[in-house]
């Protein structure tokens, strides 16, 4: 069953034409997406009914919620800049410029300090989004990607792919206080709510490290398996830990599967077929429906949490990255 319309949401997006309510309406926009060859953020119900593209900067990528959830900020790989674009208007409004080939960010706790992975010169730059203006920036490996910023405030992790290690910012002395070895080619991360475990997916090594963030090391590698599967094909990148830190969804890659995965004793409860090359993953905001990008076949696999079933599988535009959830 679709969920009732929600007149809050309907507040937000009706000034720019972004819902048409109808009598057979029942869902409403839930669900954004950005496109990178279309160069935009598709918007969708929650039912995976298209409504809109916003046109965004270049290649657009990793997406934010920022300003109380009323923009998104989004990473353009090829125009060196994190585009801001405002819901209500339909449209992007500002954008921070970036140094080159922005992909993956994360926002400080109070919204005012933007954390990027530049490739180039391996390294993670703050900027100050009021002032546009870069605070400091931190050496890393090589191809710095991941980046993760503690609900405290006080540390950024980032990823390397080519030195295979997770690299540890303190904040407040702008350096790096740590390092930690993991799995091959590290993307994406997800934090426990207790923000006792980082868990880190390794593309190349078709596993999650899970680093106890007390002592700074590897409690546990979660390697993946599919029956009459190649290992090198099942290749982790998209992830993410529910709110109530008792399941992670992890996005399988080219393995074309999506991995459901119990917190508590790191084991793998199921498998799920979605697309070609599975990427990132999203809840809706009561956790009954997952949301899973697929890069390959340009379409976007809606999954049913409750039954672990895909009901439906849509268009999500050229070459499609992020998905984020109201």
């Amino acid at each position: 069953m679709q969920n009732p319309i929600h007149f809050k949401h309907l507040a937000r997006y009706a000034a720019s034409g972004l819902i048409v309510v109808t009598a057979v309406s029942s869902a409403w926009a839930d669900v954004f997406v950005s496109s990178e060859k279309d160069n935009a953020i598709m918007v969708l119900q929650n039912d995976g009914t298209f409504i809109k593209n916003i046109p965004t900067c270049k290649r657009p990528r990793h997406m934010a919620w920022a300003n109380a959830g009323k923009q998104i900020m989004v990473a353009c790989g090829d125009s060196d800049q994190i585009g801001v674009v405002d819901i209500a208007a339909g449209k992007q409004v500002d954008m921070l410029p970036t140094g080159e080939s922005p992909e993956i960010f994360a926002l400080s706790p109070d919204g005012k300090t933007a954390y990027v992975s530049i490739e180039e010169g391996s390294q993670m730059i703050a900027y100050d989004i009021a002032s546009k203006k870069p605070l400091f920036a931190v050496k890393t490996g090589a191809e710095p990607e991941g980046v993760l910023a503690t609900p405290d405030g006080k540390l950024v992790y980032v990823t390397s792919e080519v030195t295979n290690s997770v690299h540890i910012v303190d904040v407040a002395t702008r350096k790096q206080v740590g390092m930690v070895k993991v799995g091959k080619r590290p993307r994406r991360f997800a934090l426990t709510p207790d923000g006792a475990e980082l868990w880190v997916t390794n593309e190349l090594g078709s596993s999650v490290s899970i680093i106890d963030t007390a002592n700074r090391i590897v409690k546990q590698t979660l390697e993946f398996e599919i029956s009459g599967m190649r290992k090198n094909d099942i290749s982790p990148v998209g992830m993410l830990i529910t709110p109530d830190g008792k399941t992670a969804w992890v996005g399988l890659g080219r393995a074309n599967h999506v991995a459901e995965v119990d917190v508590a004793t790191h084991t793998v409860r199921k498998v799920i077929l979605a697309g070609k090359r599975t990427w990132g993953v999203g809840l809706n905001s009561d956790g009954s429906r997952l949301y899973v990008v697929n890069g390959l076949s340009d379409d976007l696999t809606i999954v049913d949490v409750a039954s672990g079933k895909a009901i439906k599988t849509v268009p999500a535009g050229r070459v499609p990255h992020s998905v984020i959830t109201n």
